[in-house]
């Protein structure tokens, strides 16, 4: 398969992947009750496919062990993302900001909104680095470590305030994770993550165009459309770009957030 190949591989599954998620997501608030759990529970083979392809990809140079790696480290991450949206696992504060927080104090009460969901990516994190040390192929790291440090960065940004945030696709059971979020100008952190992930995918473009194998292309080539969409994520924060629509027409109807209650949010 060509590197265009590889890229289109990672485009779609970035696409549908997000979609499907927010599918599962959006039919459980309409479903309401256990809905939630269920979801997240008929998704753990999901999972376990995910830690047996990174497991078993780390002895696997092949292209096949390279697509084992990347796509077994996106289910981790799918799961966890799964979980998380579904409200189940997400962290001890539940309940909105109060009028008057600033500081410190709303920086610990908007952690304390995420705190378990950041230390189970953070132990997803562990495992496929522990899995991977010295193995002969590494991509399951590299996939992994790019969706964490980018999800880390966007989530701050959201913290400290951004033009653009999709409401609409804020599940039911993370509601008052709106009263976390900023929406305004941009602060100083933005332009140093741009820049940061600019600098990623420029270095494995790099690496894209002085490969010496078809193999390492394809990898390379996984790794730079993966970062260039992490990029282009962080955009959508600032440029007034239609991106919802690139998953609306998938999901079910549901109820309108009106301005005055995105107000009412921050």
């Amino acid at each position: 398969m060509s590197v265009w190949g590889a890229s289109l591989i990672a485009l779609f599954t970035w696409w549908f992947a997000t979609g499907l998620i927010l599918l599962v997501i959006r039919s459980a608030d309409r479903t309401g009750g256990n809905a939630y759990n269920r979801a997240v529970f008929f998704a753990v083979p999901v999972l376990a496919l995910g830690v047996a392809g990174v497991i078993l990809s780390t002895s696997d140079a092949t292209l096949i062990g390279l697509y084992k790696g990347f796509f077994g480290a996106l289910a981790i991450w799918g799961w966890i993302e799964l979980s998380f949206l579904s409200g189940v696992i997400t962290g001890p504060e539940r309940a909105d900001r109060p009028d008057g927080v600033s500081g410190t104090d709303r920086f610990w009460r908007a952690w304390d909104a995420l705190a378990y969901h950041e230390v189970l990516l953070l132990a997803g994190l562990a495992f496929i680095v522990i899995a991977t040390t010295g193995a002969d192929n590494t991509i399951a790291m590299c996939t992994y470590a790019i969706l964490f440090f980018a999800r880390i960065s966007a989530k701050l940004n959201l913290f400290f305030g951004v033009p653009r945030i999709n409401f609409e696709f804020l599940p039911l059971p993370l509601q008052h994770l709106k009263t976390h979020m900023t929406k305004g100008p941009i602060t100083a952190f933005f332009p140093l993550s741009v820049t940061v992930l600019s600098f990623a995918t420029a270095c494995f473009a790099q690496l894209l165009m002085t490969s010496n194998s078809m193999i390492e292309a394809t990898g390379f080539a996984l790794l730079t459309s993966l970062s260039a969409l992490a990029l282009l994520e962080h955009w959508f924060m600032v440029i007034p770009l239609p991106d919802a629509k690139l998953w609306r027409w998938m999901l079910p109807a549901q109820k309108r957030i009106t301005a005055k209650e995105e107000a009412n949010g921050l």
